[in-house]
């Protein structure tokens, strides 16, 4: 298997040279961050056209957008960060090394949410509409981003021989990512790893959840109901799929997956506030 290759090899597809990168006039480019912003692109333009279908303004959804991108982006340093200190406290500088990868979605959306709350305050708007909104465009930025990730080779789970086993080379990969499991799968004379590409099962969730929040707006009952469907539906999701992951991020001092408990926190919270609100509303109208 060469270096830059890449092969799921039970549905028959082996992809040779993938790039990490490329060159435009001297400057290297990565395909990570292309990716990353064609996500962006197209979720602020779902976003708008949400507004737009549903009655409100659009352009409050671009002018949003300029803070929430580059919040997003400072949140998602930061979350990862915090809880990989022990990587950054002895060389501070390196916290604005990003090029080595190192951030976390979770940050970003922690941030985005933030953000988004002081701009509706700004502009006198109503937050948890505008959170409805803005949603779904989140979800289909992060189902798009997450192929950055096939490209940088990363964001891969534990060994496994099923369906959708995917095989990397062993040098393309971050050391500290292979476990013991993994290791003890590779054989004498092989020289790649073979495991669960988790950014794919990441990517088809949230393009399943996008399909699911456009198509809850029509029965949308109060205002946030989008907002929980989301927080809940990517927890669901990310609970599962962080479960597999081998770049997890702990909660310091354990061996808890901080990202795996705040998935699971915020969708038992949804759960319980969308049931109190429909439960709410029946009342109401009885």
């Amino acid at each position: 298997m060469g270096a830059s290759d890449i092969a799921f090899p039970h549905l028959g597809i082996y992809l040779e040279n993938v790039p990490k990168n490329f060159t435009v006039f001297g400057f290297t480019i990565a395909y990570y961050g292309v990716i990353i912003a064609l996500g962006i692109v197209a979720g602020i333009c779902l976003a708008a056209w949400i507004a737009k279908k549903y009655g409100y303004d659009s352009n409050d959804i671009w002018d949003f957008a300029i803070y929430g991108v580059i919040f997003g982006v400072i949140g998602a340093r930061v979350y990862y960060v915090i809880f990989s200190w022990d990587m950054y406290k002895d060389d501070l500088l390196s916290i604005f090394n990003t090029r080595n990868g190192g951030m976390a979605i979770y940050g970003s959306v922690i941030a985005a949410f933030i953000t988004l709350a002081v701009f509706c305050k700004k502009k006198n708007m109503a937050y948890l509409t505008m959170a409805d909104i803005c949603v779904p465009g989140l979800a289909l930025g992060q189902a798009i981003g997450r192929w950055g990730n096939f490209c940088n080779r990363e964001a891969f789970g534990e060994y496994t021989d099923s369906l959708f086993a995917m095989r990397l080379p062993i040098e393309a990969v971050r050391q500290g990512e292979i476990t013991e499991k993994i290791a003890e799968h590779i054989g004498e004379g092989v020289n790649y790893i073979q495991v669960h590409p988790t950014f794919l099962y990441e990517s088809i969730w949230n393009a399943l959840l996008v399909v699911l929040l456009i198509l809850l707006w029509r029965y949308k009952k109060f205002e946030g109901q989008i907002t929980l469907a989301y927080l809940g539906g990517y927890g669901l999701g990310r609970f599962w799929i962080e479960g597999l992951r081998t770049d997890q991020l702990h909660i310091p001092g354990t061996g808890i997956p901080v990202s795996q408990m705040l998935a699971f926190v915020l969708f038992v919270f949804s759960l319980v506030i969308t049931i109190y609100m429909l439960k709410k509303n029946n009342k109401e109208k009885s």
